[in-house]
């Protein structure tokens, strides 16, 4: 990834109204924001992403604005970054290289391995402690178990693929090549894919979580994750008042009503 933040600052958001009433009231659907930044770069692109995902490019070194589409997140607030790019890569989108922490998101996200050495009848189930620092295996947070190999179609191994056009004992036409997965995290030449879980919002604590792999014939294998801390995502405010406001140290006091 070659997302540059050093050198970029004074990023501002204005939300623009749909509209405004004789009243002075404003339409606030469809939302869009007019995204404004500094920087010290004189030869880069930027690129803008609103809650981690691309939301556009710009034309030429120059610009230093644009206008984004916003959702309408009322539990949260939304995250507009801004990022300079070389010219050559203006257009690419580097959102799924970009990963949001825990402390971000107030979700945890726990990444797979879908091995060629996982049988075919492979499930998986999740497990955390609810922050007590003992995991219940009881009660899985999954609703029900996921499938490993949903489609016996992608799974490689003898006779599964293109039988006889591959290595002997191995038939891996159906395998992900050299690249094509999660880089350097499967057999050699072949690669694999990965799978992501993503919990719901959680509270503020520490929390573990487990997954536990089982096969047809019940033989499971269990690994604990290490201690994750969650801070949940602050709520936007709302009906703000200005409360005072002192000239001599030009101070502005808001308050929430």
């Amino acid at each position: 990834m070659t997302l540059i933040s050093n050198g970029i600052d004074k990023v501002r958001a204005f939300e623009l109204p749909a509209g405004i009433w004789a009243s002075g009231t404003s339409v606030g659907a469809p939302r869009i924001a007019l995204i404004t930044w500094r920087s010290s770069w004189a030869d880069k692109h930027y690129q803008v992403y609103v809650n981690g995902r691309y939301a556009g490019g710009t034309i030429d070194s120059l610009q230093r604005q644009m206008l984004v589409h916003v959702p309408a997140s009322f539990e949260a607030p939304v995250r507009v970054e801004v990022f300079g790019v070389e010219a050559c890569e203006a257009d690419n989108d580097f959102g799924c290289e970009m990963e949001l922490s825990p402390g971000l998101t107030g979700r945890v996200r726990i990444t797979l391995l879908r091995g060629q050495d996982l049988p075919i009848d492979s499930t998986v189930s999740i497990y955390f402690d609810k922050g007590t620092g003992q995991i219940d295996y009881e009660n899985p947070i999954t609703e029900s178990p996921i499938r490993f190999w949903p489609h016996w179609q992608d799974k490689a191994g003898f006779g599964m693929s293109e039988f006889g056009e591959s290595d002997f004992g191995y038939d891996s036409a159906a395998a992900v090549g050299f690249g094509g997965g999660s880089f350097g995290r499967g057999q050699f030449g072949l690669d694999a894919d990965t799978a992501e879980w993503v919990s719901g919002p959680l509270k503020y604590g520490v929390y573990k979580f487990a997954v536990k792999v089982t096969d047809e014939r019940g033989n499971q294998s269990v690994s604990e994750t290490r201690q994750v801390t969650v801070t949940p995502l602050a709520r936007p405010a709302e009906k703000l008042s200005i409360s005072s406001f002192d000239k001599q140290t030009n101070q502005l006091v808001l308050s929430l009503s």
